[in-house]
Parts: structure tokens; sequence; C-alpha cells
């Protein structure tokens, strides 16, 4: 398992990069994707998710989706113009030996969604909150 923050002072914009056996997910993106892209065929993975915790007019989903097949996931109530998997509170996502459990926070914004990622053996590990906390 790879965890990565990658961080943009600037814009005080936090993204993360996790890949387990050959799949990734990337959660929040920052604007440039190259680095996601690379950082996965680097590590021999494919982009299986892109997690958002709530809607981001400044991030860019879209174009790792589109340069990878990704799957772009949304919380509950999200309701997109574009191709996306709005998810349901508690839905889990595999991704190598990983899984992603959905935890639906509204507050910031009404879909807002945590993920709770929990390693093979269901141990809760971390907990990706984007603009929750």
């Amino acid at each position: 398992m790879k965890i990565e923050q990658i961080y943009t002072g600037c814009l005080a914009q936090g993204a993360y990069y996790i890949e387990s056996n050959g799949e990734a997910v990337v959660i929040d993106p920052l604007r440039e994707v190259a680095p996601y892209i690379e950082k996965a065929k680097q590590d021999g993975a494919r982009i299986k998710y892109v997690f958002e915790t709530h809607f981001h007019a400044d991030f860019v989903s879209g174009h790792i989706a589109k340069a990878t097949g990704a799957t772009i996931i949304y919380g509950p109530t999200a309701a997109p113009a574009f191709e996306a998997h709005t998810a349901k509170d508690g839905e889990k996502f595999k991704v190598g030996e990983l899984t992603f459990e959905v935890l639906h926070t509204p507050g910031h914004t009404m879909e807002s969604s945590c993920f709770l990622l929990k390693d093979a053996k269901g141990k809760d590990i971390a907990l990706f909150s984007g603009d929750t906390l």
C-alpha cells in the first residue's frame, strides 16, 4: 500500500494518491493531472477511481477519468452534469487489497462525503475528509 499526499500551498489544497496491487485512486485531485498519471505509470498501476469529497469548481477529476478510464465517485445527493457514480452512504469500493467506504457527511456541501480506508483485514487505516473537518 502506498499513500501519498500532494499539497499545493499557494491554493491550500490537498490531494491524495493511494495505490495497492496495481490499482490506484486519487482523492480530490488538484488542477494538474499529469503527476497522478505519471505516478500510476511508475507504480505499474491503473487509476481505478477518482473520489471527490465534495464538488470542486477548481478540481479537474474529469481530465483524469478521460485519460485513464477511471470512474469519478461522488457522495449521495450529487447530480453532476457529467458521467460519474453517485455513491450511497456505506457503499464500498475495492482497490487492490484495500477497501474504501463512503461516509455521507453533508454540511460543507450536501453531497460531502468522507472516504474511510480499510486494509485487507478490514482494519481502519485513514479517513479522507476533504473540507468536512
